[in-house]
């Protein structure tokens, strides 16, 4: 049950009074609610008899909305196996008549009123599921809700219990967690505001969550006793739960992407002696007395909340790239993305910063999943306004390619002197630079390169310490400028391993998007040259490519004979029917991401000497070396007929990516970097 006494003292006078002047529609048609008191149908949970989760509503009356509630999850199922169970609180009116009809529900009914606690630890009783999940009879699940709830364990390890991002009818924010002061009162963080400003929808440890939609697992349910019948019938009960758990060493978590609609009446709070609400006043004495050595350390209610929010976390570290990373769209990204997490996952409070100013709604869902806050346009007017308000509290900057750089280093050394600056190099861009000026055999291209080649050395000697991603960029560096801090940061990779052997496998997998030079130069090059050698030796082959390709380009080589098949979401069926990734990339630097994707699914590689470089592979043992198209025709001949070399490879391929390019190897980089 809602601690509805969060609001209390001059912070919850404020948000009321603020609030009540505030013209807002009673419902936000973006939330897609349900109409209450109607039901569209029979209504049939799809539910399971071997559960993972288990959703426990305990309900006492309004049947209108519990019906609701019941038709939101029916509608919006997890996406694993799971069980509803309501447990009726010996309801005055027809609640349990009607539920009993309801196909695929788990209905208890107490013979006497148990109240809140005693419906809740009933219901945990009767649970199958290794997870628990409480939800109150008047909300409404959003698609996802319960599905982030549980991965928020695989995430964050450690975390005892997860609780969502819970809503009002009218869009409004009702909690992102909630912060507990040294007298038991508490604030429901960015109450009242907007839920789509990104400062509320990044993963986050808090004191504690609501009992509205909170998940924890039955074991640690049952290990900790349930819910204390101390605070029979309800009220704190959820607190007094989240600090059980905190006293255990594990993390209270609010997950923003998990959306509950929660129907809390705002003026309840105004009538704290009538009926249930008495037990508000009498709960908050026993949370006191209860945990009075706990809360004797937590922050005083007059404490500033950007104070409190500063002393929860290890420090901020913000991060600048040229755009919002998107995994499936660059191995970059893929890179990027990993770096962040791992900081998290070492304490630290990231903030992502695009340089665009741009992060759709799903970019910032994504990310914010991961514990990474977003600054974008319109909530941030841009990096250097956030710099200048936060450079005080700024431990690390990270600036990711030398145009971002060479932007925002100054900036930082100036409105964060005590922050380290770090330049990530993604790959030595003025090295790429020179590579494609030989190939092209341009002059002009060569003296942009040795623009860049100037601009690159003078950050990486100016910073605190710079990243690389190859062995072989490391080296030169050490020559070029011996007294630089130069790191290795390669790619980081999740081993996925091989869902099918070598039987019935065919054609070419290339991974990668036309903006970036160094691949749009080997689409034309598959086109022109190597498809038609292919063919050479089997008319029927065929060259998938995934990746962004602007549609003239797309046409063209689709023309040409490729198999265009732009951004793919998810390259597993793709990883799992082709005989190999191909590689022919003729200028570039840096590890090549879509060698390390393919390797990880255990896909041999035909790919040239630049593609393979910096990798520690060797030719005939990790991949098969090609430099001309001939030369990736006979690899891929070489390959087709020989199922123990393909077998070989894809072994070697996953070995590679474990031995080199682990969260291990990026992790120590990162500290080295940082502290």
């Amino acid at each position: 049950m809602r601690t509805s006494l969060a609001l209390r003292g001059w912070r919850g006078t404020l948000a009321r009074i603020s609030q009540g002047w505030s013209r807002r529609p009673a419902e936000d048609d973006s939330l897609e609610l349900l109409p209450i008191g109607k039901v569209f149908g029979e209504l049939v949970l799809p539910t399971s008899k071997q559960p993972e989760v288990s959703i426990i509503i305990p309900v006492y009356g309004k049947i209108e909305y519990t019906l609701a509630c019941l038709q939101s999850i029916a509608m919006r199922p997890p996406g694993m196996p799971f069980e509803v169970i309501v447990v009726d609180d010996a309801s005055p009116d027809q609640s349990f008549s009607v539920l009993r009809h309801v196909a695929g529900l788990r209905l208890i009914r107490n013979e006497s009123n148990m109240g809140f606690v005693g419906s809740c630890n009933a219901g945990a009783k009767g649970a199958r599921g290794a997870m628990l999940i409480f939800l109150n009879n008047d909300t409404q699940v959003t698609r996802g809700w319960a599905d982030a709830l549980v991965r928020a364990f695989d995430i964050f390890p450690g975390t005892g219990i997860a609780g969502s991002q819970l809503v009002y009818p009218d869009g409004r924010l009702q909690e992102a967690g909630a912060w507990v002061f040294a007298d038991a009162s508490a604030w429901n963080i960015g109450r009242f505001e907007s839920r789509r400003n990104p400062a509320y929808r990044y993963a986050r440890a808090v004191d504690y969550v609501s009992g509205a939609s909170l998940a924890i697992p039955a074991s640690l349910f049952a290990e900790v006793g349930g819910f204390d019948l101390r605070f029979a019938p309800g009220y704190y009960e959820d607190t007094d739960l989240a600090f059980a758990v905190r006293a255990r060493g594990l993390a209270v978590r609010y997950v923003p992407d998990s959306v509950v609609v929660h129907a809390e009446g705002i003026s309840s709070v105004a009538a704290p002696d009538a009926g249930m609400k008495r037990f508000q006043a009498i709960n908050l004495h026993t949370l006191a007395e209860k945990w009075r050595d706990v809360l004797a350390v937590q922050p005083s209610s007059s404490t500033p909340l950007a104070v409190i929010d500063r002393q929860r976390r290890r420090g901020t570290v913000l991060v600048v790239d040229t755009s919002t990373p998107d995994a499936s769209r660059d191995s970059g990204s893929v890179r990027l993305i990993a770096m962040m997490r791992l900081l998290v996952a070492e304490g630290w409070h990231v903030v992502f910063a695009p340089d665009d100013g741009h992060a759709s709604e799903r970019e910032i869902t994504l990310l914010g999943g991961f514990g990474i806050e977003v600054v974008a346009k319109p909530w941030e007017a841009s990096i250097p306004a956030w710099i200048a308000a936060n450079g005080a509290d700024l431990h690390a900057a990270i600036l990711c390619r030398h145009p971002v750089a060479i932007q925002y280093q100054s900036f930082v050394r100036r409105h964060a002197p005590r922050a380290r600056v770090i330049f990530d190099t993604v790959d030595l861009h003025f090295l790429r630079e020179e590579r494609a000026a030989e190939q092209a055999g341009s002059a002009s291209l060569s003296r942009h390169a040795q623009t860049t080649r100037r601009q690159e050395l003078e950050l990486i000697a100016s910073t605190d310490a710079t990243f690389v991603v190859s062995e072989y960029e490391r080296s030169l560096l050490a020559r070029l400028l011996p007294e630089a801090r130069v790191l290795l940061l390669s790619n980081i990779h999740e081993v996925y391993g091989r869902s099918a052997g070598f039987e019935g496998r065919r054609d070419l997998l290339f991974v990668g998007g036309y903006g970036h030079p160094p691949n749009a130069d080997a689409m034309r090059w598959m086109a022109s040259d190597i498809l038609p050698a292919l063919r050479r030796y089997d008319p029927s082959i065929r060259i998938f490519v995934a990746g962004d390709v602007p549609a003239d380009a797309r046409a063209e080589l689709t023309q040409a004979g490729l198999d265009m098949l732009g951004r793919v979401e998810d390259l597993q069926p793709l990883m799992s029917q082709c005989l190999a990734s191909i590689a022919p990339l003729r200028f570039g630097a840096g590890v090549k991401g879509k060698v390390n994707m393919a390797m990880s699914h255990g896909l041999p590689v035909i790919g040239t000497g630049v593609a393979t470089e910096g990798m520690q592979l060797v030719n005939g043992v990790d991949v098969l070396v090609a430099h001309t198209p001939d030369d990736v025709a006979s690899a891929y001949q070489r390959l087709a007929g020989d199922a123990q070399l393909w077998t070989s490879l894809s072994e070697h391929a996953l070995e590679n990516v474990r031995t080199h390019f682990s969260a291990t190897a990026a992790r120590d980089a990162l500290r080295q970097a940082i502290t």
